[in-house]
């Protein structure tokens, strides 16, 4: 238990790290906090400092969620198969909640597709297609992003998983808590004032 406590917590400290914050302070000197959405995501960097600056943010943020669920159980083992589940989990939570920046992080978008990628992939890539296509049909990646997270359920159960009945559950509350993150999106959504996906790149101080 005690190995499945500190990897837990391993789990979280990862997802934390700040990487768009990091990157805007340190490369831009743009603090992400107070421009666009104020999200600490890959799609307020795209639109404030541009593709430069979101590729890499992007593919850490996925990798911050693939690697505790892929990585820590080789490391414990005697672990049962549900705790990549909360490995995953507690990364997520760090990405969204993180300690680094006042709890205020990212969406948990990117993070959560790299914990099913490790967990089911069959079921991230059919919501990946949802996501693709809501975006380049309506411009909204908030639209994309929810509506692959209601897809989540409904893909794990029409896909296969190693990790079982457990994985169904998760989803659901994965679904659930992305789409509360995304509730001031769905506001403006429902304004019509969401932004469609454009760039506004910023070029890196001298």
């Amino acid at each position: 238990m005690t190995s499945a406590l500190l990897l837990t917590g391993s789990a979280y400290l990862l997802g934390s790290v700040p990487t768009s914050y990091w990157l805007g302070r340190g490369v831009y000197g743009v603090d992400l906090r107070r421009e666009g959405s104020g999200n600490l995501g890959a799609t307020n960097t795209l639109r404030i400092l541009g593709p430069k600056a979101a590729t890499p943010v992007l593919i850490i943020d996925v990798l911050k969620g693939w690697a505790p669920p892929a990585l820590f159980p080789i490391l414990a083992p005697e672990l049962a198969n549900a705790w990549a589940l909360a490995f995953g989990a507690a990364a997520i939570l760090g990405h969204v909640f993180s300690f680094w920046v006042g709890f205020r992080g990212g969406k948990g978008v990117a993070t959560s597709a790299g914990a099913f990628f490790a967990l089911a992939p069959g079921a991230l890539l059919l919501c990946f297609v949802v996501w693709v296509g809501t975006v380049i049909v309506t411009r909204y990646v908030s639209l994309g992003s929810l509506l692959a997270a209601l897809a989540l359920p409904a893909a794990v159960l029409l896909t296969t998983s190693s990790h079982g009945p457990a994985l169904i559950p998760f989803a659901l509350a994965l679904s659930t808590f992305v789409i509360w993150a995304h509730r001031e999106n769905i506001v403006r959504l429902m304004r019509g004032e969401e932004a469609r996906l454009e760039r506004r790149p910023r070029r890196p101080r001298p």
